[in-house]
């Protein structure tokens, strides 16, 4: 299988689920794999995906991080061109127009980790291990671990994990806060789908709406964040879910959503 088909996009309804399909790396990514994954999020997005699902194959791993055969050996302008295509693949994670559930199966090491850190929701298999274990290369995180992990477990906690390089198994992810619940593995597909119905079952523009002002709350100033808040509430009003939801409310009738 070559770089470029090492990854695969496959949706089923509104729930376009990417899967990193490199088992015998360990689902590690190098720069063609990464450059693919960027433009399979462009393909959900273009395809008006109302979730998107990010996994790997196999059992072992989720993404075991990035390919470190392939890293050795960078200059400093090519790990500089490296990081800045993991930050923008974690971007579009972030931002993507819908909620984005990482269904971690494995290993989620260092950039495997970064890209579950970057999306809405993680759930986790009991088998899955979680690490920033960059320094034990001689690096630090470099898709955005240091400005996410923190908001998720704290800071002291996200200073423990970067600077021993800690692995963690998913029931203290859990604990920590990094990951919102751990199935077995087993289950991991069926539930990841039971709850991407839930999601894609939400009113979208309100959804989208809330990840937006969730966004703006960990990107900037406490009442910045509010601002886009009230913006984005008020905004809503007049749209047709926003009828419909209260209306039904009033009604005591489900709501049917655009």
């Amino acid at each position: 299988m070559s770089d470029t088909e090492a990854l695969r996009v496959d949706t089923t309804g509104d729930v376009a689920t990417i899967t990193v399909d490199r088992p015998r790396k360990h689902n590690a990514l190098n720069y063609r794999t990464l450059e693919a994954l960027v433009a399979a999020v462009d393909e959900a997005e273009a395809a008006d995906a109302r979730v998107l699902v990010l996994t790997g194959a196999g059992e072992e791993a989720f993404v075991a991080g990035a390919d470190i055969a392939a890293m050795a050996e960078f200059s400093t302008p090519e790990a500089q061109a490296y990081a800045e295509l993991g930050h923008r693949a974690a971007r579009k994670l972030e931002t993507f127009p819908a909620p984005t559930v990482a269904a971690v199966n494995g290993y989620a090491f260092g950039g495997g980790m970064e890209l579950a850190l970057a999306c809405d929701l993680r759930v986790a298999a009991q088998n899955a291990v979680f690490g920033q274990t960059e320094l034990d290369l001689g690096i630090i995180p470099g898709w955005g671990g240091t400005q996410r992990l923190p908001r998720l477990v704290g800071d002291e906690v996200a200073r423990r994990l970067i600077f021993f390089g800690e692995r963690i198994d998913a029931t203290d992810a859990h604990e920590y806060g990094l990951v919102g619940e751990v199935v077995a593995g087993d289950q991991l597909d069926d539930r990841v789908e039971t709850l991407s119905a839930e999601l894609a079952a939400q009113p979208r523009f309100a959804l989208r709406a809330a990840k937006e002002a969730l966004n703006a709350a960990n990107e900037g100033s406490a009442s910045a964040g509010l601002a886009h808040e009230r913006r984005a509430f008020s905004g809503l009003f007049g749209t047709h879910d926003q009828r419909e939801g209260m209306e039904a409310f009033v009604e005591k009738r489900d709501p049917e959503f655009e």
